[in-house]
């Protein structure tokens, strides 16, 4: 550990699926590229995630991962039994080891600010005791949900001096012309001078070389996890492409075996059933159409395009899929197709209408993963790390 280098901790939980760790996967990488040139330190940092994403071709250079046991709740919601050892409580312990260890200077925390079951709670507070310097940040999707039920999700009324002690800014990954969760209530007005709006984490990714089968033509299906991917899944698998196309079809690493299988089975001649990609982002930026679900990660890969795209909202996690689709439909950025209407013949016919076609998203804020980085270099102590920062974001703002 040299004492010339800045030090990150990016935290996400696992509930709900593998989207947090994904969302900070993506702001460590620009965080890795960034900071250096806007602070002049060298940047290292740990991922402390529900999940393993290790295996991501763009893992961030200088960053480790700690992975966190299980918060005992699946992509389906099912609690299993309880463990001996309450899972809280060593998911807890490990957080305050690894703070106490890297001793940050930036903690950025995804989604919840106490994690599930409050388990950042204890820890952040020592941490803020200990090293009040350190810059601690809870980074949030553009969109929480219906205001009565963020609130109780991430926040009650009585914890808002508590936050207010515990984090510097908040930072919305999203646009405020599209959705701003403030003007909705679903972050409280007291809150209001710490917010602010990065844009989406979309453009600024690096997407490789396409490995899904050849360079011909392809639509592709990101079907998302639950019983509601499985069902766009098995939709997709049945649907007849526009000719000269092939389909990639996208279960995810969370689809259990059985349903995939049954996803193969279903497929219709030309379509390439695959558990994940070693690169999605390089397929969705070729591909002719995308029909997706709704989570933010696969979403702001989708605005970063100007490939077309349909996206299929999950309700069941919560009305959190609609907002967005919804919103991002009524600027033009993506088609929306919901549950009840889903058939192949919808699918099929939507996508026979825009192969051929693009969809420019550039009146949109896309550039987040530059805007994050300029406001962490701001925060961040280091000779001319705020002017550079600074400058950095008057030139993204002109």
């Amino acid at each position: 550990m040299h004492d010339d280098e800045l030090r990150l901790v990016l935290y996400s939980h696992d509930r709900g699926g593998q989207g947090h760790a994904r969302r900070n996967l993506a702001l460590a990488g620009a965080l890795a590229r960034q900071l250096p040139v806007l602070t002049g330190r060298r940047t290292t940092g740990v991922l402390l995630t529900g999940v393993d994403v290790a295996a991501s071709r763009a893992w961030p250079a200088g960053f480790d991962q700690v992975v966190l046991p299980g918060s005992g709740q699946d992509t389906d919601g099912r609690v299993p039994a309880a463990p001996a050892v309450p899972a809280a409580r060593v998911r807890s312990e490990m957080v305050d080891a690894v703070l106490t260890d890297v001793r940050p200077h930036l903690v950025v925390v995804d989604g919840r600010p106490w994690g599930p079951d409050q388990e950042l709670l204890e820890p952040l507070l020592r941490l803020r005791a200990g090293s009040p310097g350190t810059v601690v940040v809870l980074g949030l999707p553009e969109v929480l949900g219906e205001s009565w039920a963020a609130a109780r999700e991430w926040i009650a009324p009585e914890d808002l001096g508590l936050l207010q002690e515990a984090y510097d800014q908040i930072w919305v990954y999203g646009d405020p012309a599209v959705h701003d969760p403030l003007s909705t209530g679903e972050i409280p007005a007291a809150l209001a001078g710490r917010v602010r709006c990065t844009g989406y984490l979309a453009e600024g990714r690096d997407p490789r070389r396409r490995t899904a089968g050849d360079d011909a033509p392809h639509v592709l299906t990101l079907a998302g996890a639950g019983p509601e991917g499985h069902r766009l899944a098995l939709t997709a698998a049945r649907t007849r492409v526009p000719h000269g196309h092939r389909h990639v079809l996208v279960t995810g690493p969370q689809m259990p075996e059985e349903h995939a299988a049954q996803v193969r089975a279903a497929a219709v001649p030309g379509t390439l059933v695959l558990p994940v990609l070693p690169d999605a982002l390089a397929e969705v930026a070729d591909a002719a159409a995308v029909v997706s679900s709704g989570g933010y990660t696969s979403v702001a890969k989708i605005l970063g395009t100007h490939a077309p795209a349909l996206v299929v909202p999950q309700a069941g996690a919560g009305p959190e899929q609609l907002i967005r689709a919804r919103a991002l439909q009524g600027h033009g950025a993506v088609d929306v197709l919901t549950a009840d209407s889903l058939t192949g013949a919808a699918i099929g016919g939507w996508l026979h209408r825009v192969v051929g076609t693009v969809r420019p998203r550039e009146h949109l804020s896309l550039d987040g993963l530059r805007v994050a980085p300029a406001l962490a270099a701001c925060l961040l102590p280091g000779p001319g790390a705020e002017d550079g920062a600074e400058l950095a974001l008057a030139g993204l703002s002109a």
